[in-house]
């Protein structure tokens, strides 16, 4: 089955060496996991691939995690990079698919074309006994270009506004901290969720092998849950990372309206005068 946002790690093996081909390790460690992902990077990584740093590619300014930064700011970090306009650009992470989805949509929210993820990540790699290297990785520096999709982008204005509209928001945290069940990760933030919104856990949208189950699979489960594809979808999580999880998901099964709460719970649930439903 072909996929409009995923490269398999066989074509990604026959073309690694390819010019207009940029790979980059977006493994980012998850909440309440404590990790190195640069060390373990710096350990293994697909030959050539760069350290794409979610946390340091960001608004620095802001007081939220890895927000989103300004044009002009992603295309002076990507030009350093050696990633340029035109090229196609591979993400992954070591996990599967987890923070290469956030890499994908900041690149898509920053008008970039042609953006794949790769099937399955740095495990399905390694499955198939691909090459590894270590070290750093460099490249020349290259032009690029960044043009914001502002609709690809929600904050907490918008999403005050949607809620009051009755958008359609799904949110990607687990059932459990949806419903105040258990306890928020972060400090500060309160249980719950946004008034009107449904839970859709981003690991519904994964098989055991940690790929995105087949398009008719995706469908099922966003309908299940009261989202229609075909209607505007704003997606949210903890801090924004699995919030593009669903987003990756909906643009795969064809759904043209997607958006992401880049502040996502961190913000709303971390003020008091924003509505909170247990």
């Amino acid at each position: 089955m072909k996929r409009r946002n995923f490269i398999s790690a066989e074509w990604l093996e026959a073309h690694l060496n390819a010019p207009d081909v940029v790979v980059l390790d977006a493994s980012m460690q998850k909440v309440g996991q404590v990790c190195d992902t640069f060390a373990e990077y710096r350990e293994e990584h697909i030959p050539g691939a760069l350290y794409f740093d979610i946390d340091a590619i960001a608004d620095t300014d802001s007081n939220l995690p890895h927000m989103l930064p300004s044009p002009v700011v992603f295309s002076s970090m990507m030009r350093r990079m050696g990633i340029g306009d035109g090229q196609t650009v591979v993400v992954y992470d070591s996990a599967g698919l987890y923070s290469a989805a956030r890499a994908w949509w900041m690149f898509k929210a920053m008008g970039a074309e042609h953006v794949y993820v790769l099937e399955g990540g740095l495990p399905k790699w390694k499955a198939h006994g691909y090459p590894l290297a270590s070290g750093l990785e460099t490249r020349p520096e290259r032009h690029f270009t960044a043009r914001l999709n502002h609709a690809a982008v929600r904050d907490l204005d918008d999403m005050r506004r949607a809620i009051k509209e009755e958008h359609q928001i799904a949110d990607a945290r687990a059932l459990a901290r949806f419903n105040a069940e258990a306890p928020e990760p972060r400090e500060g933030i309160r249980g719950g969720h946004m008034p009107g919104s449904v839970c859709v856990p981003f690991t519904s949208l994964l098989d055991d092998t940690c790929c995105m189950k087949p398009n008719s699979e995706l469908e099922a489960v966003f309908r299940e849950a009261g989202i229609d594809p075909a209607r505007p979808v704003i997606t949210t999580c903890g801090t924004g990372v699995t919030a593009a999880i669903l987003a990756l998901a909906l643009d795969e099964i064809g759904a043209r309206h997607v958006s992401v709460y880049d502040g996502s719970w961190t913000e709303w649930g971390g003020r008091t005068d924003t509505p909170v439903l247990p």
